[in-house]
């Protein structure tokens, strides 16, 4: 994106910030995380250090592992945090169940510990971003002047501490465009809130909406498949895909009965390609939603004798 941008405006794009909504944050708390008792030199937290913490604040309260398990109660904490709810306001969520007022102090000591190791979690980023802003007035019009546009895609897939950020970046000049598919919102389990989309003319009057109903990339049958679920939803925006591709072969759907069943299949495919319209190994890609998923099909690859290559990107902010 910032190739392509740098294509159109040349030079002016070194000006432009550009990134995800945490990568843009960074930038902002190596500059003023002094303001909320951290050193500008914080290190964040990864996954294997949040879980080690995580551990040792459960060990640290005596509680049982088994029943508080880290993975999940480090879960719990970032839907948290995804929320925007402190360690108090956690505990008076939980009103008076039990487990969730233990994970309510163990968020409490979590927090304590990231802080005394001058340290954040990823979840921190956006949410200490905007504690800074909220708690520092001169910070805000700072920022609120410096962007005097605000763009942001996938707008469906945002929680609620990434639509306060960019109310608040947009919070003087009301420019604010963005772009995103109320049908495609699909990652609630993120924190992602649909409202977010969905109630954006409410959130920002005078708002003009532009649907982008043409298709460049699919056929015209996966338009009509998609066009036929998509009409079953009860949405706010309704719109109607067209392409002027042609038609394209007709959708074919599998129903695995599991796991290895969907792995047998996609090798059964693969093999059929290979006799039948003599195409070799190295000209099929297989996409998976989760890396989870990757271990079976692996698997039968195997037993198939079948060479792959699986990879995978670690993003580093």
């Amino acid at each position: 994106m910032k190739e392509r941008i740098s294509n159109l405006v040349g030079d002016l794009a070194k000006d432009i910030w550009m990134g995800t909504f945490h990568s843009i944050c960074v930038r902002i708390l190596r500059r003023f995380i002094d303001r909320i008792g951290f050193d500008s030199s914080f290190i964040i937290f990864d996954t294997s250090d949040q879980k080690t913490l995580i551990k040792n604040c459960i060990k640290e309260l005596n509680l049982d592992d088994k029943l508080f398990n880290p993975r999940s109660v480090l879960a719990e904490i970032s839907n948290a945090k995804n929320e925007m709810l402190e360690p108090d306001q956690y505990q008076v969520r939980a009103n008076g169940e039990f487990r969730k007022e233990k994970i309510a102090t163990i968020y409490q000591l979590y927090q304590k510990r990231l802080k005394e190791n001058n340290a954040i979690d990823f979840d921190d980023i956006i949410n200490d971003t905007i504690k800074i802003l909220l708690e520092n007035p001169d910070i805000l019009e700072y920022y609120a002047n410096k962007f005097k546009y605000v763009l942001v895609d996938e707008y469906q897939d945002t929680n609620k501490a990434q639509f306060t950020l960019v109310t608040l970046f947009a919070s003087k000049n009301g420019n604010i465009t963005v772009v995103g598919d109320n049908d495609q919102g699909i990652y609630s389990f993120r924190g992602a809130d649909i409202t977010n989309i969905l109630n954006f003319e409410k959130d920002f009057p005078g708002t003009k909406i532009i649907k982008l109903e043409q298709n460049y990339r699919c056929t015209g049958n996966i338009l009509k498949a998609a066009n036929s679920v998509i009409k079953n939803n009860e949405v706010k925006y309704k719109k109607e895909l067209w392409t002027q591709n042609n038609e394209g072969s007709l959708p074919r759907v599998y129903q695995a009965n599991n796991e290895y069943d969907e792995g047998a299949y996609i090798v059964e495919q693969i093999e059929h390609l290979r006799r039948e319209e003599y195409y070799k190994y190295e000209d099929f890609t297989i996409l998976y939603r989760m890396n989870t998923q990757s271990r079976a099909i692996e698997d039968i690859l195997r037993r198939e004798n079948i060479p792959y290559k699986i990879i995978r990107r670690v993003k580093i902010l």
